[in-house]
């Protein structure tokens, strides 16, 4: 991934494209000597901010594990309306770099958070912010928010995601109230519907 660097390296691309390359030595990284057309490719998708898959990726953060069973419930509900992969990641426990990575991958991304003290929990804060960073954009999201008594989630994230180019946010932007109830149920329901239309 090139984060704010894609300009650049789409730049340098297109430079390149009229020369007969024989090998890539990049910054980070081993010296690619063979199949050159398919890292090009990869260069290429990357510094552009085009998704590799048609996926949604689930990335969530849960306190008490009323939030993680939102989003395994959210992930079967997307498989059933014919979702062609759903990938879920519990970012208080993952690889930040992995989530990251697979934000990048996939064409559609589910934001699921526990409110924290009026804010969202801090994993998804540092998610959210490590995306804006690395310049994150032209995706399809959803929000799925939980809070007993003061939900704060959902304003957060979209707050952060508001400040990212070509972000879709799909209607509704679910509220739990601690756990999943019939009502929750229908609203994950028209979520799954709204990210899944072209």
């Amino acid at each position: 991934m090139f984060g704010k660097y894609g300009i650049q390296v789409q730049s340098l691309l297109k430079k390149a494209s009229t020369l007969d390359i024989k090998m890539i030595c990049p910054l980070h990284g081993p010296i690619l000597k063979e199949n050159l057309e398919h890292y090009i490719s990869k260069y290429d998708i990357w510094s552009s901010y085009k998704p590799e898959d048609d996926g949604v990726f689930i990335a969530y953060a849960s306190i008490h594990g009323n939030t993680r069973d939102a989003a395994e419930e959210f992930a079967k509900i997307l498989e059933a309306k014919g979702a062609k992969k759903v990938v879920l990641t519990d970012l208080a426990r993952c690889d930040m770099a992995e989530a990251i990575e697979d934000a990048f991958r996939y064409d559609k991304i589910v934001f699921a958070s526990s409110s924290y003290n009026f804010e969202v929990f801090p994993p998804m804060d540092q998610f959210l912010r490590h995306l804006k960073c690395k310049n994150y954009q032209n995706r399809k999201v959803g929000i799925i928010e939980n809070g007993t008594w003061a939900p704060t989630a959902g304003k957060c994230i979209k707050e952060i995601i508001d400040t990212m180019k070509d972000i879709k946010v799909c209607e509704p932007m679910v509220t739990i109230r601690s756990r999943l109830n019939e009502e929750s149920k229908k609203a994950l329901e028209t979520l799954a519907e709204n990210l899944l239309k072209e």
